[in-house]
């Protein structure tokens, strides 16, 4: 059984107050936007008061960190970490992004949803929002570089641009940009890549 505790006005509620905050702040953030939800709301939509939130955690600025952390904490694993994919299928597995349903605005990116709603670089979000996607760029390279690309990190970078790009592009028009993306990441990819044959007849011969 859920062991409870007592709020500040004497309610009961359970431990997962730190949760349920953090589901909150996923639930607002991503339909409203950072800058327009506030604690109070925040905390309504939580069921905890003010004093518990800022007892997980201090400031604003710091849960909107962990709410960032909280999307990928392991850096596109679900790509990078499949066993059933060659280098060259797990670059192009970075494009497979799920379409949104009929009449769904398409959410953009939440990483660069927050860099365009906080302007401070030494925000606590915007200090998270850098180093991802510089982990994801670097998680594309040591990918290429498994897959035999010359330039990994140069491919590690075009490919992060492109995903970024296809993002960006996919919540501006609301439609899906992922499908182009992925074929232009392909003739990235192949043309970084050496020829699965070796060659047709450019080798050189001893």
């Amino acid at each position: 059984m859920t062991k409870l505790e007592k709020g500040p006005q004497g309610r009961r509620r359970g431990r997962g107050a730190r949760e349920r905050i953090l589901g909150a702040s996923q639930q607002l953030f991503r339909a409203q936007g950072i800058n327009r939800t506030g604690m109070d709301q925040l905390c309504e939509v939580a069921q905890v008061s003010k004093r518990t939130a800022y007892q997980h955690f201090p400031s604003k600025d710091d849960l909107v960190a962990e709410y960032l952390r909280r999307f990928d904490p392991d850096i596109m694993a679900g790509v990078f970490d499949r066993t059933d994919l060659t280098p060259r299928e797990r670059l192009l597995a970075a494009f497979e992004v799920p379409a949104s349903g009929p009449g769904e605005l398409t959410p953009l990116c939440p990483y660069i949803a927050a860099t365009v709603e906080i302007h401070d670089p030494q925000h606590p979000a915007s200090q998270y929002t850098r180093e991802y996607k510089l982990a994801v760029a670097a998680r594309l390279a040591e990918t290429a570089r498994e897959a035999g690309a010359a330039n990994p990190e140069q491919l590690g970078e075009q490919l992060a641009l492109l995903l970024d790009g296809a993002s960006t592009r996919t919540r501006v028009l609301n439609t899906e940009s992922f499908p182009a993306a992925a074929a232009i990441a392909a003739v990235l990819i192949d043309n970084a890549l050496p020829a699965a044959d070796g060659g047709s007849g450019d080798a050189a011969v001893g």
